[in-house]
């Protein structure tokens, strides 16, 4: 069998006397590198047990937002729909009225005639052909979301058609007119004040108040004073 020599084996790489100084120094460099390695860690890795933040809780909206939404884009439906359409700048306070006209098909509320025999009775009691329109009620609650939100889309609040003469007369003579028919009063009841009722003092307190001076003590007082 042959032998290889030192010189011919290629897995035989000539060793390196390394000396105490130069182990020392690699050892600190080691302990260092790794320190450092365990700081940029600790610096990248959240704290387990500290405070995260939560992003804010998103806002819904309110009721009043959700109708006063769907309101406007009925009535912006509504001026699509016109014959001719109409843009939201050419709206005025008459096109307001055909569209709370338009609305009465929709309305659940029976307003009698004045030929009719419930005419002004609250509670008919049997059915009539008088038809159903929207209440009072409803409509003033639909004009003012609505004046809010044309303010909100950019309108002006001096050309607010919402707000128009014509638009508060028509909503007036609603309410007279369905107060009238239904026997309903829409007029607001006057709260009276409430009566301070007194409060009984205790048997202490009424020993201890001073008693009011009767006929003989006054009496007797103007006769010493003469003297």
């Amino acid at each position: 069998m042959d032998l290889v020599s030192p010189q011919n084996n290629p897995n035989d790489y000539p060793s390196r006397i390394v000396s105490s100084s130069t182990i020392a120094a690699m050892a600190t460099n080691n302990n260092s590198i790794i320190s450092s390695s365990s700081n940029s860690s600790a610096t990248a890795t959240p704290n387990s047990s500290g405070t995260t933040m939560t992003p804010p809780p998103s806002t819904t909206p309110s009721r009043y937002e959700n109708q006063k939404r769907r309101d406007w884009n009925t009535f912006c439906q509504y001026l699509r729909n016109h014959r001719p359409p109409l843009s939201l700048s050419m709206c005025s306070g008459v096109h307001v009225l055909e569209f709370l006209r338009y609305l009465d098909q929709f309305g659940k509320t029976k307003v009698h005639n004045q030929t009719c025999p419930f005419y002004g009775l609250p509670n008919p009691p049997a059915p009539c052909p008088c038809p159903l329109r929207q209440a009072w009620g409803s409509l003033d609650a639909l004009i003012g979301r609505l004046r809010a939100a044309y303010e909100e889309h950019g309108g002006r609040p001096e050309g607010n058609p919402f707000g128009a003469r014509a638009v508060r007369i028509y909503l007036r003579e609603v309410r007279d007119f369905q107060a009238k028919a239904r026997g309903v009063s829409y007029e607001k009841k006057r709260k009276r004040p409430k009566l301070k009722v007194p409060v009984p003092s205790s048997p202490q307190q009424q020993s201890s108040a001073p008693t009011a001076p009767t006929l003989a003590d006054a009496t007797a007082a103007s006769e010493f004073s003469l003297f």
